[in-house]
């Protein structure tokens, strides 16, 4: 993979030790030796996209003959398996060193490297929690009509052993999901929009993730204040969601291009504001939402307050979909039942935010996304 480069990110070279954490910023060079230079037990969250090895044969084409934007960079390409496995429990063995006994580390994938990733991890000691299937809302079709269409990408979630005290936000992930437990199945469109960074109209980065994935990703598993390291940081998706969460991050990458375009893009970032969480959404398998949805999406940005019709009650939307009113906290349903002792309460007609001056139902917002989200 090369050797680390000399090159000052914010005045910090990823070639040198770094006697504390470099917190918020980019170290340009090789993700194993940036590794080496961070002290032992020092992060509390790994997530890592690592290259796929992918090993595309020739040029991929659309039925029409236009040409596929695919994965053909010089990073996702290895001599042989071998020397992928090599690399693979090089990084992860560095990702050990570094992370707390009580952290855990996500690493996604797909066929092509993630049972090869998923068997380094276990024989390095590590202790997988969950994988997580994260299923493409509009996956690229396969083009050539000899396969079944790769329509989803795999997580792996493990503990650094059986025993750790690990992170996991369960009351989160629960409100986040209208007080439903979280399944290991997830659904997110790929990255569009405006979300995907473009330079003179071409993907900066071909395989640049949602930032909705990472949004449940570390409200599932980090506390405010937590240390994440990303060590394949391509255009920064998991610092910009970091510091939106209150979450302090360090990223690793040797592509200049990528560092460049990940600095612009978190730099712009603004703490908790998740306006820029809209991603381009495309049909669901069915029509139920959860209020936690509105919220990860940016339909609701969280510290919004919301009230009543009558302006009785006012709550504040928590970053996971919670809402909170004085003491008390729950889901839309469940605070709502509670402010009116009553045994039930529908959230989406009960409480209203205000647009312009007018109090709206959040059943507005909803009904907003069903018509984004439908055919």
């Amino acid at each position: 993979m090369g050797v680390l480069e000399k090159v000052n990110v914010r005045g910090r070279t990823a070639a040198e030790p770094v006697p504390v954490l470099p917190l918020d910023t980019i170290l340009r060079g090789d993700c194993i030796a940036a590794m080496k230079a961070l002290p032992p037990k020092s992060i509390d969250l790994i997530f890592a996209d690592p290259p796929y090895n992918l090993q595309l044969g020739g040029d991929l084409n659309r039925p029409d003959g236009s040409h596929v934007d695919a994965v053909t960079d010089e990073w996702d390409k290895f001599d042989s398996l071998a020397a992928y496995d090599k690399f693979t429990r090089e990084w992860l063995a560095e990702a050990r060193r570094i992370l707390k006994d009580d952290g855990s580390i996500w690493v996604i994938g797909s066929y092509h490297n993630i049972f090869k990733v998923g068997s380094a991890i276990q024989d390095l000691g590590f202790w997988i929690l969950n994988d997580i299937i994260w299923r493409k809302a509009n996956p690229m079709p396969n083009f050539k009509g000899t396969r079944f269409t790769n329509a989803h990408e795999t997580l792996i979630w493990a503990a650094k052993g059986e025993k750790a005290r690990y992170t996991f936000n369960y009351r989160s992930m629960k409100t986040l999901n209208d007080e439903l437990q979280m399944r290991s199945d997830w659904e997110f469109p790929i990255c569009g929009g405006q979300e995907r960074l473009k330079k003179d109209g071409y993907k900066v980065h071909p395989t640049q993730k949602p930032e909705a994935l990472l949004y449940r990703i570390l409200l599932a598993s980090t506390k405010k204040g937590d240390v994440v390291l990303d060590p394949f940081f391509g255009t920064g998706t998991t610092g910009a969601v970091a510091k939106r969460l209150g979450r302090r991050w360090i990223g690793i990458d040797r592509e200049g291009v990528y560092v460049e375009a990940a600095q612009a893009r978190i730099d712009a970032a603004l703490p908790l504001d998740e306006s820029a969480l809209t991603t381009m959404q495309a049909p669901k398998a069915a029509p139920r939402v959860a209020f936690g949805q509105l919220v990860e999406n940016g339909y609701l940005a969280p510290g919004t307050v919301l009230t009543d019709s009558k302006r009785r009650h006012r709550a504040v939307v928590g970053a996971d979909g919670s809402l909170k009113c004085g003491d008390a906290a729950g889901s839309i349903h469940k605070l709502g039942a509670t402010l009116q002792n009553a045994p039930s309460c529908n959230g989406w007609s009960y409480w209203h935010f205000e647009d312009e001056g007018a109090l709206k139902p959040i059943d507005a917002l909803r009904q907003t996304w069903l018509l984004a989200t439908q055919p």
